[in-house]
C-alpha cells in the first residue's frame, strides 16, 4: 500500500513584557491540531529574543506532538490495537526495578 500526504506546519510568535508566546499549527489538510507554547525571560537577565522564540516554539511544537500521540493511539484503540502505556518522558517508569548503586 502507498500513501503520500503532506501535512503543513505554521508557527506564529508574539513578545510582549519579556514574555513570549507560539503557536504551532498542523494543518492535516482533514483538521487542525494547535500547540501553544511559552518562554518568560527572568527580569535580570539579557533580552535575547531569538532565545525566547526558540523556548517557546520548542514548547509549542512538544504540546503539538503530544496531542498528535494521543490522537493516534485514540485511533489504534478504535480499531482494536492496544496503545503502548503513554511515556512522560521524564524519569523512571513507577515498576522499574531499582537501579544499582552507581558509586556516585
Amino acid at each position: 500500500m502507498t500513501h503520500k500526504a503532506e501535512w503543513k506546519v505554521g508557527v506564529s510568535l508574539t513578545e510582549e513584557g519579556g514574555t513570549t508566546r507560539a503557536r504551532a499549527v498542523l494543518d492535516t489538510g482533514a483538521g487542525q491540531l494547535v500547540g501553544r507554547g511559552t518562554a518568560r525571560c527572568n527580569p535580570e537577565d539579557v533580552e535575547v529574543p531569538a532565545i525566547g522564540d526558540e523556548l517557546a516554539t520548542s514548547r509549542a511544537m512538544r504540546d503539538l506532538a503530544g496531542q498528535l500521540s494521543r490522537a493516534a493511539d485514540r485511533d489504534l484503540a478504535s480499531m482494536g490495537a492496544v496503545p503502548e502505556t503513554p511515556r512522560t518522558g521524564y524519569g523512571w517508569p513507577q515498576d522499574a526495578e531499582p537501579r544499582p548503586d552507581l558509586g556516585r
